[in-house]
């Protein structure tokens, strides 16, 4: 159902070719840029938050999690709270935001980064304007009236965008975040296999794709924290991993 787009290729070529081949389909020539070059471009007056390290300086990823709340994102939050970890989540509106409430709050007040995975999946790609327009803003509303606050990143379902997309984000006041590692974790349930697709694929300022809708997933995220902080990284927000810089309405940010 989700980010189906390859079949399985090994480590970080997977994640490259997937980001190449989503951006190919959707036939884009909008501004795209890497998280780290926006950093490095950031004006002298920037202002965007380090939260809890300069990324100029240490060795940073962001841990993302797609198409939730669901039944299993308080266990998460609960082992990010342990771990002390912030995360970025991309919500879907209609069955998850609204079935979920109190975890969508949960998720704002501890910190982490609330962010739009659009109203019902559809491909953005395939609808009109006004299509992408009510899929993007139903769930930054729904969002709103629960945080308070409207999300300023979303991520395509399925990495899918084109200049319709980038156009209709830019007016909603939404970056477009893709990812550089991904476990497929739709695909399995093998928590292990899951931990070693992304400790194959993470890289300094890298994304992290993974779902808190599936049965692997959450009990996979210890493991890969724990590794992952070992190795000398500090997980931050997607926003945190640009920092100085800020993000930028319709641009698509990629590792």
């Amino acid at each position: 159902m989700l980010e189906k787009k390859t079949t399985l290729l090994g480590g970080g070529l997977a994640a490259a070719l997937v980001t190449t081949l989503t951006l190919a389909l959707g036939g884009c020539s909008m501004d795209t840029t890497a998280p780290a070059s926006a950093r490095q471009d950031a004006a002298s007056d920037a202002k965007g938050s380090f939260g809890r390290a300069d990324c100029r300086k240490a060795k940073c990823i962001a841990l993302t999690f797609d198409a939730g709340p669901g039944k299993d994102t308080p266990e998460l939050l609960d082992i990010l709270k342990e771990k002390k970890v912030h995360a970025t989540f991309f919500l879907l509106g209609k069955h998850h935001v609204l079935k979920h409430p109190e975890t969508v709050r949960r998720i704002q007040d501890e910190g982490h980064e609330v962010a739009n995975h659009t109203w019902t999946h559809k491909i953005l790609t395939d609808e009109e304007p006004d299509g992408i327009r009510a899929e993007l803003e139903k769930t930054q509303v729904a969002i709103e009236k629960l945080t308070g606050k409207r999300p300023r990143l979303m991520r395509p379902p399925q990495g899918r965008t084109d200049d319709k997309v980038s156009e209709v984000s830019k007016e909603l006041g939404l970056s477009q975040v893709l990812w550089s590692a991904t476990a497929k974790d739709y695909a399995t349930d093998d928590s292990a296999l899951i931990t070693q697709r992304i400790l194959d694929q993470a890289g300094k300022d890298g994304i992290i794709l993974l779902h808190d809708i599936y049965k692997g997933t959450v009990p996979a995220v210890p493991g890969i924290i724990d590794a992952l902080q070992k190795d000398g990284y500090t997980f931050v927000t997607v926003p945190e991993l640009m920092a100085p810089a800020e993000p930028e309405p319709g641009t698509v940010y990629r590792p």
